[in-house]
């Protein structure tokens, strides 16, 4: 069962954009050291540089990996892609024990 949920924006930069994104996921008091997390991206969300349509597939080329929870403050959501991105995408994350 989750502990907790949330979402962020990984930001790939303007143009000519990056293969690599990160956003760091605080605030979170009872994450432990031991919890798992994890981060995807969700068909129907958008962002102002990217539609829904683009969030359906960008996981064709974007792989997320959640890093090691830091006790009583969170864990970062870290993001490669086989071609450079640019612009914000929103992702969900999750996180239990």
């Amino acid at each position: 069962m989750a502990s907790a949920t949330g979402t962020a924006t990984l930001n790939f930069g303007a143009f000519p954009g990056s293969q690599e994104a990160s956003v760091a996921i605080t605030g979170q008091a009872a994450i432990t050291a031991t919890s798992k997390a994890e981060a995807f991206f969700m068909a129907d969300d958008s962002t102002t540089d990217h539609s829904v349509n683009d969030h359906r597939y960008v996981g064709l080329f974007a792989r997320l990996i959640c890093g090691t929870p830091t006790a009583g403050t969170g864990f970062t959501i870290h993001a490669r892609s086989s071609q450079k991105l640019i612009g914000s995408f929103q992702v969900r994350w999750v996180w239990a024990d």
